[in-house]
């Protein structure tokens, strides 16, 4: 691939942005190099700054501000509304923690999602304008926190899978994505189709989960069409000078951004 920042999701409607950094094009340093946009990490607070500034001027149209989560591995969603924008930096630092899920139907507010080999997951219902960013770890997809997600919109805003369109963003792939018995056995008990979302490897006796494929079928229940859904089809472990992996380079390194926002007019 180019040196460029972001890739941009170009399949959903124009009247959004949704977009994931690569590596390429900031100012951090080692294993953090070069476009670490994510506090929380460890990164220099003045790289991920100017970082962030970088991205914002990549994209087509600036946003207002960007929002990012400290993410835990659970399913717990935010919505980012009046009460938040109008919050004190210390209150948006609680508001924020402990959440894997944002929700906003503010315009120009770029809600954003950390990882490096979890699945970002970004979804638009445009009958509701309505945008979402999900992180989708092991933990996450086994709790099926798409398919929770979904079925909150449905219940707050009437949300129909039909409206839907999704992006499914860079991450590990089934490939590199060796498991555990416990793992699988997680996703078996939790009633995922395992011949689908699993293979064996004879070699190293061990196990491989397809996270694509499980966030896939969460979509597909919640009645998503299959022609809203776009996969990036990237590897973070496989492709980890482009994008960030915490399996090639440890916990204390860069992550993704994916984020998405309305536009605003």
């Amino acid at each position: 691939m180019d040196n460029s920042p972001i890739i941009q999701y170009t399949s959903l409607p124009d009247d959004v942005i949704a977009f994931s950094t690569t590596r390429h094009g900031g100012c951090s340093r080692g294993n953090y190099a070069s476009l670490n946009c994510t506090p929380y990490t460890g990164d220099d607070a003045d790289c991920v700054r100017r970082n962030q500034e970088i991205l914002c001027d990549a994209l087509p149209q600036r946003p207002h501000e960007l929002v990012i989560p400290f993410q835990t591995h659970e399913t717990e969603a935010f919505a980012i509304s009046d009460a938040y924008l109008q919050a004190s930096d210390k209150e948006r630092q609680a508001m924020l923690k402990g959440i894997d899920v944002l929700v906003t139907r503010e315009p120009g507010v770029c809600i954003c999602i950390s990882t490096a080999d979890c699945i970002p997951i970004l979804l638009y219902d445009k009958q509701h304008r309505t945008v979402v960013a999900i992180h989708a770890g092991w933990r996450g997809t086994v709790n099926r926190i798409v398919l929770r997600t979904l079925k909150r919109m449905q219940a707050l805003y009437d949300t129909d899978g039909r409206y839907v369109s999704a992006v499914i963003g860079p991450g590990i792939s089934l490939p590199a994505f060796e498991v555990g018995e416990e793992v699988y056995e997680a996703f078996r008990k939790q009633g995922f189709p395992m011949e689908y979302i699993s293979e064996w490897n004879p070699v190293t006796h061990k196990h491989h989960i397809d996270l694509w494929a499980a966030n896939r079928l969460q979509l597909q229940d919640f009645g998503v069409p299959s022609e809203q859904v776009e996969t990036a089809g990237i590897c973070t472990f496989s492709q980890y000078e482009d994008f960030f992996s915490a399996r090639r380079m440890g916990i204390q390194s860069g992550r993704i951004l994916s984020g998405i926002f309305l536009i605003s007019t």
